[in-house]
């Protein structure tokens, strides 16, 4: 009989067998909607985003007579690559001055704010919170509310107008971020480490150079595309401090917009899509570095 009822009796459902499939069905099917979803979401906000490009690269190979706001959004009818030509013969010049601009500005703004994230992070002083306050506070001045008394003190100090007064105002300005985001991404690094070189008999200056400057990288890459980036499409600056003949990429595509009483639509989209490819490009190359740096500061071990 107990033979009988054993056989008789059906066999229990487990984990992972048919009996409990169609929970997990429904769970993963929710999930693949839900992930459906939210693709949808992420394609249809990329095409917003995207639109303006289409329109700025489908135009830059019009014709004179086919770029016209009510022709914005059809395909040429000629293509043409005169656009870029005459795009690149005007803003050429003010490409390099600019590489000139934002290379060394870039690099000096990070090495400052890496020398001052340090300070403030790992070196105890009386006042180091005031100090690092009022770096702080150079963040939120907006450049509007300064230009004017900006302008007075470059004209006092007698600085030459163009290149080399844009690199000093744009690593000025660029101290505060730099320092903030140093300083952050130092305090992550395990005290252990500061201590080691100390008793190994380094100084500040030791330390610095050879134990948190190698651990430095990712805030550098995301110093440096920062301030490339910034000063790359600054354009209060450049009106007020440099001229077409001296000044950066940003002036001349505007001079190039405006200069003619028949607007060439062509060439100004032609000239918007070179004077952004660089940070374009930047951002393509070492984007992924950038997020990595971001992240890199912002959970303290």
């Amino acid at each position: 009989m107990a033979t009988l009822s054993a056989q008789a009796a059906p066999p229990k459902e487990t984990a992972g067998q048919p009996g409990q499939a169609t929970g997990g069905g429904r769970r993963g099917k929710g999930f693949s909607l839900a992930r459906t979803l939210r693709y949808a979401a992420l394609l249809f906000f990329l095409l917003i985003v995207l639109i303006p490009v289409y329109v700025l690269l489908v135009t830059s190979f019009k014709g004179p007579g086919d770029a016209s706001p009510e022709r914005a959004w059809n395909l040429p009818s000629n293509w043409t690559l005169d656009n870029w030509r005459t795009a690149w013969d005007a803003l050429a010049p003010s490409i390099w001055r600019t590489l000139q601009m934002v290379v060394p500005s870039a690099v000096i703004a990070a090495v400052l704010g890496s020398i001052n994230g340090f300070v403030l992070a790992r070196w105890s002083f009386r006042g180091a919170n005031l100090v690092f306050t009022l770096i702080l506070f150079g963040m939120f001045i907006p450049y509007q509310a300064v230009i004017i008394p900006l302008n007075e003190l470059v004209l006092d100090l007698s600085l030459p107008s163009g290149i080399p007064t844009l690199i000093l105002l744009h690593v000025v300005f660029g101290i505060p971020i730099t320092t903030l985001i140093f300083r952050n991404y130092y305090q992550t690094i395990p005290h252990e480490l500061i201590e080691a070189a100390r008793i190994d008999g380094a100084g500040l200056l030791r330390t610095y150079a050879s134990v948190i400057l190698p651990l430095s990288l990712p805030s550098f890459v995301v110093v440096l595309i920062w301030q490339f980036t910034s000063a790359w499409n600054d354009f209060l600056f450049a009106v007020f401090f440099s001229s077409s003949q001296n000044g950066p990429v940003t002036l001349a595509l505007n001079n190039l917009a405006n200069g003619a009483l028949l607007q060439n639509y062509g060439v100004s989209m032609a000239g918007a899509l070179f004077a952004s490819l660089p940070t374009l490009l930047v951002y393509i190359v070492l984007g992924k570095y950038f997020i990595g740096g971001l992240m890199s500061g912002s959970v303290k071990s």
